[in-house]
């Protein structure tokens, strides 16, 4: 069935707009309610934990959901400001039946949204957002008071989620003698990720932590990593750590001011595993990932599997595979064998293992990565003109994309697709020269502006 509401990542808007309203967070809490309700086994009443980002629009989302879910006959476990990893873990430790995100991750201040997790701490299946969505036109309806769901507070939330970060380390490991700036977004991992690093041992220089409702990713953060790569050389950092509002991706900087996208942190952490004797068979990236990282991976004997762009798509593809890293270069990055999802300080400490281990700064270990000249342009669609697909498929873009794939020949990759989470298209180009390559991605963006 075609998803009205949910997309590649949850669901996503402008507060105050449908479907970022009251009312519909309110009819969400009940749907998500009755269909964790209907699939409950035994009598046991079904439990979810809430956690959000630091919108000042989350506690009015928060309110709303929550009193749906109690409407719905479900416990509601509220975990406050958490990064989305932290709430999924939660889920996990606390033995509830789905967890509950409330956050627009890299998305500025006025927009908002929801992330569903399973009760194992997965992505939601297509299947149940579906069904979801199926009980979101019925009439709202409340159950008698006897079967109404509690509300709880989880105590010590950010706490237990320091110690399970921790724990995907050695328990003799430790960032003694590193120097780091830690990058929170003013977002969800404003407390929780300089803790870690401190508690590990780590000199910790901190920023983007004074949360205040609106200035979530501004200017910092996983977007913005200008702002770290000054901080970085400013407090001569042996590293950087850059995560976005929501705590789920990651985006470093090297000592000299750098910046370390995802694809090259997923080399860093595939080569790792390799040298520590952990023999994966292959790492999933995605469409976007550079070329450079596929033919460094290959000179290693790891191979490159590619999943279309977003982190649920990758996780599929893992546990298709069997495989347990993946990522993109958004900085999206999952270790199967440490957390359920993508975690951006669980990630940053595995890169910080393999500069530890080896004695190596972060440059150093990505010496062999010769990343290809790549050019992403955002083509704004008008919400009134074609729908994306079928703006890709005109013939006047496909005879753009014929023309691009014959003057770049063999060594370069185009890429169109609509993205998930805003009204553009997506244009990469990726080959041998910088200045073809800008040039044929202006040619296909040109291209969809005239069809869209």
């Amino acid at each position: 069935m075609s998803q009205r509401y949910f997309g590649t990542d949850g669901i996503r808007g402008t507060v105050g707009r449908s479907p970022i309203t009251p009312d519909f967070m309110t009819r969400l809490g009940m749907a998500i309610g009755s269909v964790l309700r209907d699939s409950a086994s035994g009598a046991a009443r079904p439990a979810v934990v809430v956690g959000k980002d630091t919108r000042v629009s989350g506690y009015m989302i928060e309110s709303a959901l929550e009193a749906g879910l109690l409407a719905a006959g479900v416990d509601v476990h509220l975990c406050g400001p958490l990064p989305t990893p932290g709430v999924a873990y939660l889920t996990r430790a606390l033995r509830l039946s789905a967890g509950v995100v409330i956050s627009a991750s890299h998305n500025p201040y006025p927009d908002n949204g929801i992330k569903l997790f399973s009760a194992s701490g997965e992505k939601l299946s297509d299947a149940l957002e579906a069904a979801i969505e199926a009980r979101l036109d019925a009439a709202p309806t409340c159950l008698d008071s006897d079967r109404l769901g509690r509300a709880y507070r989880v105590e010590a939330a950010v706490e237990r989620y320091v110690e399970f970060c921790k724990s995907t380390l050695p328990s003799d490991f430790d960032l003694r003698g590193l120097r780091l700036v830690v990058d929170c977004a003013h977002g969800a991992a404003y407390d929780a990720a300089p803790r870690v690093f401190r508690e590990l041992g780590a000199d910790v220089v901190a920023m983007g932590h004074q949360p205040d409702g609106f200035n979530i990713n501004a200017g910092v953060g996983a977007t913005h990593p200008e702002a770290l790569s000054q901080a970085v050389t400013t407090h001569r950092a042996d590293a950087g750590v850059a995560l976005d509002g929501d705590g789920d991706r990651l985006i470093m900087v090297d000592a000299d001011g750098t910046v370390i996208d995802g694809d090259q942190l997923l080399y860093v952490i595939a080569a790792d595993r390799q040298r520590r004797g952990l023999r994966d068979a292959g790492v999933v990236g995605t469409v976007m990932t550079n070329l450079g990282v596929e033919i460094a991976l290959r000179r290693i004997g790891i191979e490159l599997r590619r999943a279309p762009v977003g982190d649920r798509h990758v996780l599929a593809m893992l546990q298709q595979l069997g495989w347990c890293v993946g990522g993109e270069g958004s900085g999206h990055l999952v270790c199967l064998d440490q957390h359920s999802t993508g975690d951006g300080i669980i990630a940053a400490l595995q890169v910080l293992r393999a500069m530890r281990e080896s004695a190596s700064r972060l440059d150093a270990l990505l010496a062999p990565v010769g990343l290809l000249p790549q050019v992403l342009i955002n083509v704004a669609l008008q919400t009134s003109g074609r729908p994306p697909v079928e703006t890709l498929e005109s013939e006047a873009v496909r005879a753009a994309v014929r023309h691009v794939e014959a003057e770049l020949g063999p060594d370069g990759r185009i890429v169109l697709r609509p993205s998930g989470t805003e009204p553009v298209i997506r244009v990469m180009v990726e080959g041998r020269d910088e200045h073809q390559v800008k040039r044929c991605a202006e040619t296909l963006s040109d291209a969809v502006r005239g069809a869209a």
